[in-house]
């Protein structure tokens, strides 16, 4: 450009084409300025911090760098899955946290809501057995509920929304092989696992008690 500026000189619309420099280089570069602001949007007070449990653009993992450009998360695999690491690291432009969204599950007390599904036959004690799982669910997590019920008054009270429930609840659907029970519980999001595994025992012990007694033709199938 200076030996073109010597023997040819100055162009008489020098700022013209330093206009139309200027907003090339901005629309070639805007992933990386969109990524730059994102990353003040992530370090802010409602960002993640390292460590956190989030979800961005479907693949959920633990936050274990945030970069001026890009965060990078150590794959968990899909939440309704064990939520064991998958070693891989995943990397993402920053421009996520202004152009689209994510989800941070490490809130004051971590809590999500997580589901144990099961079958059980279609027979007039399937009702009965859903309702002692659901009571069995209830007690296993009763500490968990009021802890979290807790934390979300504190911040329904700041905000003035309304308050939530934290207690589990089952819902029961028709299915090919009888009635399909999925219990939603609240647990904390390292922890999920854990609890999971606790629910899944006590479950199998509460269905072997009930089996003299019941009118069941078969046991109940439990999805881990």
């Amino acid at each position: 450009l200076i030996i073109l500026f010597i023997v040819f000189g100055l162009p008489n619309q020098i700022s013209t084409i330093i206009g139309l420099a200027t907003a090339g280089l901005t629309v070639a570069l805007k992933d990386f300025i969109v990524a730059f602001f994102g990353w003040f949007a992530l370090i802010g007070k409602n960002g993640m911090r390292i460590g956190d449990w989030v979800e961005i653009e479907g693949v959920g993992g633990e936050v274990i760098e945030i970069g001026i450009l890009k965060t990078v998360l150590l794959e968990m695999g899909n939440w309704t899955n064990t939520g064991h690491p998958t070693g891989r690291r995943v990397s993402f432009i920053n421009k996520f946290a202004i152009e689209n969204h994510y989800f941070n599950f490490s809130t004051e007390g971590q809590w999500l809501w997580d589901e144990l599904k099961m079958t059980l036959p279609n027979t007039s004690s399937a009702y009965q057995m859903a309702t002692q799982i659901r009571d069995t669910v209830e007690k296993e997590t009763a500490a968990d509920a009021r802890l979290a019920e807790q934390d979300w008054a504190r911040v329904t009270h700041q905000y003035g929304t309304r308050q939530f429930s934290a207690k589990p609840a089952v819902d029961l659907r028709p299915s090919a092989n009888g009635l399909e029970a999925i219990v939603r519980y609240i647990t904390r999001a390292p922890q999920r696992y854990e609890v999971k595994s606790r629910l899944f025992e006590a479950v199998v012990d509460l269905v072997h008690m009930a089996a003299p007694d019941s009118r069941l033709d078969q046991p109940p199938v439990v999805d881990r």
